[in-house]
């Protein structure tokens, strides 16, 4: 049965191979993205899927978008919260912005999107909600105190929702993806990548968009009704908890 998904940061990455594996379900898909116009406008060219410039951390840009993309294609159904920065450094030398910016965008998105979407949900009796959270948030990682501390959020924010809206026919599941093989990792001077970073991947390899995408898109359907609160770890055996 298709619905109607949002994917935040759908346009590019992890967020565009996921806005069409939603799509191939038979889903209508609708991606956002924050300020890359020549890849949203290239991928909306491209797939046929419907893209929206809106800053996820901005509240009411928040719900004036969601509202529109109601009024246009129906009441938001699946909600994947895939957008997200870094601003990487040592707290030592990490100025407040860079705090700011990660915990606004990583973190507090997930209110500013859940909270517009979450009261439709309820009166459909049905939703789905997937937090693409990471690794980092479950481990940490030297140099990203604002971004794992984001993303363990994330986890505890994913485990509250669940218990809220189980009763009334929502699921709400993060994923914690490892490293994965976006242009953000390919761009990793490929010494670091064959001499330091895969080598701590048990599997010997990076992870592919697709491979997350799928694991979306098992999580948004009917088969996954009974699965709620749950963090998927899709890291390769990399950090296991």
């Amino acid at each position: 049965m298709g619905r109607v998904a949002l994917v935040t940061g759908g346009t590019r990455g992890i967020g565009r191979a996921i806005s069409l594996a939603l799509k191939e379900d038979g889903h209508t898909v609708v991606a956002s993205y924050a300020g890359n116009d020549e890849a949203a406008n290239a991928f909306k060219e491209e797939t046929g899927i419907a893209v929206h410039k809106f800053d996820v951390g901005d509240f009411d840009a928040c719900a004036a978008t969601m509202a529109q993309i109601a009024n246009d294609v129906g009441p938001i159904e699946i909600l994947v919260n895939n957008a997200g920065i870094t601003r990487d450094k040592p707290l030592h030398k990490m100025d407040r912005e860079h705090w700011d910016a990660v915990i606004n965008t990583n973190l507090s998105g997930l209110f500013n999107t859940c909270r517009n979407v979450i009261d439709s949900m309820r009166e459909q009796g049905f939703g789905r909600i997937i937090n693409i959270s990471s690794i980092n948030g479950q481990k940490g990682q030297f140099g990203q105190t604002n971004y794992s501390a984001a993303k363990a959020g994330e986890i505890g924010f994913t485990k509250s929702l669940a218990l809220e809206t189980a009763a009334k026919g929502i699921t709400v599941n993060a994923i914690a993806p490892g490293y994965i093989g976006t242009e953000m990792v390919m761009a990793v001077p490929e010494k670091i990548l064959n001499e330091v970073i895969i080598p701590q991947i048990p599997v010997g390899r990076l992870g592919q968009p697709e491979e997350i995408a799928r694991c979306v898109a098992f999580l948004a359907s009917d088969d996954a009704g009974f699965i709620t609160g749950s963090t998927l770890s899709a890291n390769g055996g990399q950090y296991l908890s």
